[in-house]
Parts: structure tokens; sequence; C-alpha cells
């Protein structure tokens, strides 16, 4: 025996499974991390008692000012993430959600990806160097350059590297700091040729940069809108494509001249 129900009644039979959906999505872990604006570190500086940028065979100069490498701070590979913790991260400004696989992108367990990572940081480490002494017509042969930032891992740290060494090597090319005395702040990464390549998190680490002090940000080229969308008030965006890019502007910046500009 057939029964006809009413309009109302079906609407709400066909609405049982999609509330049940959304009961499961609310309590199940989502593929997303949740990311903040992490620690920056000097490269001109110390880090746990070690200079940042150590040079021998080739005569140092002073550096006045700092080079701030900037990082993100994201929630583990393993987390679990829920529809709740993404609805807040949306309509926060210190919050971002990314999808799991733009931050972890090799998978496997923890530490895997730690290891993934220090490797990466270990080429970039290889490549600033190449790309320092390469600007400055240096013979890799004859200057010993070490790396050391512990707890850090990746390759956005790659442009701060190579414009440390160029700073603490040649400084401003002039007689004074590449700096002008700034807190100059920034990521990128970096190739053995100059070439600064796009990185991931920009928005959070202007706001780190922000909070540590800089007033100057270098961000990749491609990545300027991103960097806009929650630019911290006083801190001015540089884009670049090059370390040559990256120091001329720093040049022009000491000198007033204009500068690029997102």
């Amino acid at each position: 025996m057939l029964t006809r129900l009413s309009r109302s009644r079906i609407i709400a039979l066909c609405a049982l499974p999609i509330l049940a959906l959304f009961g499961v999505a609310a309590f199940a872990p989502l593929p997303f991390t949740l990311a903040q604006p992490g620690t920056t570190a000097n490269v001109l500086g110390n880090d746990q008692g070690k200079p940042v940028i150590s040079i021998e065979g080739a005569p140092t100069r002073p550096t006045s000012g700092q080079l701030r490498m900037t990082t993100i701070l994201a929630t583990g590979p393993t987390a679990d993430i829920g529809v709740g913790d993404v609805i807040d991260g949306w309509f926060r400004t210190d919050r971002a959600v990314m999808p799991r696989n733009s931050v972890y992108p090799t998978g496997g367990s923890e530490k895997e990806i730690e290891k993934h990572n220090l490797e990466d940081m270990k080429k970039s480490q290889n490549s600033a160097v190449d790309a320092a002494l390469n600007y400055l017509g240096k013979p890799k042969d004859s200057v010993d350059v070490t790396l050391h930032l512990a707890d850090v891992g990746g390759p956005s740290a790659g442009l701060f590297f190579a414009l440390g060494i160029v700073d603490k090597l040649n400084g401003n090319g002039s007689g004074g700091d590449l700096t002008g005395g700034r807190t100059i702040a920034g990521t990128g990464t970096i190739q053995a040729d100059g070439t600064v390549g796009a990185v991931g998190g920009v928005s959070l680490k202007t706001q780190a940069a922000h909070r540590d002090g800089a007033t100057v940000f270098l961000v990749p080229k491609a990545e300027c809108r991103q960097a806009l969308a929650e630019l911290p008030e006083g801190l001015q965006l540089i884009p670049v494509t090059t370390l040559k890019s990256a120091v001329s502007s720093l040049q022009a910046l000491e000198q007033g001249s204009k500068v690029p500009s997102c």
C-alpha cells in the first residue's frame, strides 16, 4: 500500500542525510593545517650562542641593523583539525587555514617530514652561499661560509642568508651597511643564480616581522597580493625577483631614492 507524503515531510526526510553528513564532518578531522605568525631570526646575529653566518678566507666587516628571516608556526601533519577550527581560522587575521599538502607536501611521518625540511634548509643554505659569492664575484674555493640556524626547516630563508653574506663581505658596496641600520625582514627561496622564489604564509610572516620591529619587508614579487592582504600599518613592502634586485632596492632605500612597491 502506498501513501502520499506531504511536501514538508519529504523535505524533512531528504534533509536528514545532509544533516547527518554535517554532523559527521563536525567531528571528523579535515585535511587542513592551521598556521600563525612564527619566530623571526636576525641572520646577522647569533643563534644559540653561535653566529648565524661565519665566514673564513675573506675579510668581513662589522654590521649594524638586522636582517630578519621570518617563519610561520603550523599545526603538525597529524593534528586533527575540525570544522570549528577551520571556521575560526577563516575569521581571524592572525591565523590561516591552509591545505595540509601545501605545508607538508611530502606526506609521511613527522620524522620523515622533519628530515625532508632539514634537507631543504641545507640545500637552501648551499644555494644562498653560491648566490652571494656569484653576486660578489668571489671564488668559491677560497671563501668558507658556515650557516647555523637551529630549529628552522625548509627553504624560505635562502634570500636572507644570501643578503647576510653580502652584508658581511661587502655591505652596501660604498662602505655602509646594507640595512642602513634598519630592521629589514622578509622571505624568499633562492637559487644559485640569484633567482628569488615564492614561499607560503606571506601574510602571516609580515605580521611576525612587524611584531619583531621590522619597518621593511622584502617579498617575492609573485606574492605581493598575499602580502598586501593583512599588511600591518607602517611596514613597507618591497617586491624582489633576484638577489641583485633585493640589494639594489636596499641601496636605493638608504640613498632616499625610489624603490619598487607592490
